[in-house]
């Protein structure tokens, strides 16, 4: 079983870009706490998000925003211009809930927004599971 649950801030605003095939990718980084103390350490974890999912992060995420995201390992390889092999871990997000409203946020706007498929009292949420989720070769990816 391949399965992340994050709770955090959002470290940067999104970015969203399309696929050759217009297909939304968002990308992001959520900071997150781990240890007590004296050894108490901030996690900077980079978040993926896809399709229909990457435009609503896109839309109504901020730097600061408290989330909570579930999703999947995934670690992938591939070669820099410089000729040098990398390896990315990242989070591919399946469900991104907004723990927090645009308002409450450090820096947001006025007015919460809620995404499709939130509902009340659970907070803002959108999950990509209404949608499936689908697996996008590396050829797709963008960066």
């Amino acid at each position: 079983m391949n399965k992340v649950i994050l709770v955090g801030r959002l470290a940067q605003d999104p970015e969203v870009r399309y696929t050759q095939n217009g297909n939304a990718v968002a990308s992001f980084s959520v900071a997150v706490d781990s240890g007590f103390g004296e050894n108490k350490r901030t996690d900077f974890v980079p978040i993926v998000a896809w399709r229909k999912l990457a435009e609503v992060c896109g839309n109504n995420l901020t730097k600061g925003r408290r989330v909570l995201v579930e999703g999947s390992l995934n670690i992938r390889s591939y070669e820099a211009q410089d000729g040098q092999k990398r390896r990315v871990t990242e989070v591919v997000a399946q469900n991104v809930e907004f723990l927090d409203s645009k308002q409450s946020a450090p820096g947001g706007a006025p007015g919460a927004v809620n995404a499709p498929g939130s509902t009340e009292g659970t907070g803002n949420g959108f999950d990509m599971n209404s949608f499936g989720t689908e697996v996008f070769p590396e050829e797709e990816i963008p960066f």
